[in-house]
């Protein structure tokens, strides 16, 4: 087993980085080649969950400071054409509140070769852009739901919106955005005690659940490990109802690891970024909603690729700029490392 394997940081100076090969692929030094782009759209969200952000939200970003939808769009063709990206998600922050986000959807279908389409989303928009939104070119979904049960959902999100959320997936469902994920967070004395439930209700409806690690990314840098309900405690949950089997197909550089559940075919996934950590097989890169460019959720710098694109850099510029920060990509999050320093900006503005 590596460091790479383990999300240990190993971060040279970039004095120290070797020469890059001449491949016009998104390579970093471990081996591993970005494929998968994360665009964050907008910082803002419709809901206040405690473990993202304070009740009173958040300074947003101003609008002059978020990438015009031509902008992402050129950003996104650059990372196709040049850069060899295969996939594409738009994120936020909650991307339904871009009023923009059919256009730029149908802008990215249009591109040659055509990436893969998805959205991830909190559900409560859905139901009136669903369908819109697969006209546009949206392939499926991603949404975050950590229960159903209203109260406990109002007590998480400190919003009363369950009902749109469920609407929102129905919607997406009719439309034709399969697959559709649910991600779920589970906190210790919350909703930990509903994770059958919630594995219920989704194969239910035709849904794949997800279980997702708390991670050190909330705004109030409150995270505490200890109090986490980890991957092994999500398995043990489910393991006392339901049967559970490792899924056999090749996980590849999926951040889930997949089970299938009382012998399939439903299955539920675990995203256990903090004690499982899969940065040896990351295929990810990341662009903030004001046009930062990260190489990893946790990394500690940015490119400013907004800046480039407004002074009227060409896209092989662009282009190499992107190859650069990748080829310095470090080998992981580093979380259990002594020196772990939690980013400055919350997940609600990096984009998951």
């Amino acid at each position: 087993m590596t460091a790479v394997d383990l999300g240990m940081p190993r971060v040279p100076r970039s004095r120290d980085l070797p020469p890059r090969p001449g491949t016009p692929a998104l390579v970093d030094r471990y081996r591993r080649v970005a494929t998968d782009l994360r665009v964050s759209l907008i910082d803002k969200c419709n809901l206040r969950c405690h473990y993202c952000m304070p009740a009173e939200g958040l300074d947003w970003l101003p609008s002059r400071e978020l990438l015009t939808p031509s902008e992402v769009v050129r950003l996104v063709r650059i990372a196709v054409r040049h850069l060899g990206v295969t996939e594409v998600r738009f994120t936020g922050g909650e991307p339904l509140l871009r009023p923009d986000l059919e256009e730029i959807v149908a802008a990215t279908a249009a591109l040659t070769p055509r990436p893969g389409i998805s959205l991830t989303t909190n559900g409560i928009s859905l139901r009136s852009r669903a369908a819109g939104l697969a006209a546009a070119g949206l392939d499926r979904v991603n949404v975050s739901l950590d229960s159903v049960r209203p109260e406990t959902f109002r007590r998480i999100t400190r919003r009363d919106r369950l009902a749109d959320v469920l609407d929102g997936l129905a919607s997406a469902a009719e439309a034709g955005l399969h697959p559709i994920k649910v991600n779920a967070v589970l906190l210790p004395g919350v909703n930990e005690h509903e994770a059958v439930e919630l594995v219920r209700f989704c194969l239910d409806h035709g849904y794949e659940p997800r279980f997702i690690e708390q991670m050190p990314l909330d705004a109030q840098h409150g995270w505490d490990r200890d109090a986490m309900v980890t991957a092994d405690r999500v398995l043990e949950l489910l393991s006392e109802s339901v049967r559970l089997t490792p899924a056999t197909d090749e996980r590849g550089s999926a951040p889930a690891e997949r089970w299938l559940v009382d012998g399939g075919p439903g299955s539920v996934g675990v995203i256990a970024s903090v004690t499982r950590p899969f940065c040896g097989a990351c295929d990810r890169t990341r662009l903030t909603a004001d046009g930062q460019l990260r190489s990893c959720l946790f990394s500690q710098e940015e490119t400013d690729l907004r800046a480039l694109v407004r002074a009227g850099a060409d896209d092989e510029r662009i282009a190499a700029a992107w190859r650069d920060t990748m080829w310095a990509k470090p080998a992981g999050h580093g979380i259990d490392d002594e020196g772990f320093v939690q980013p400055d900006r919350p997940m609600s503005a990096i984009g998951g």
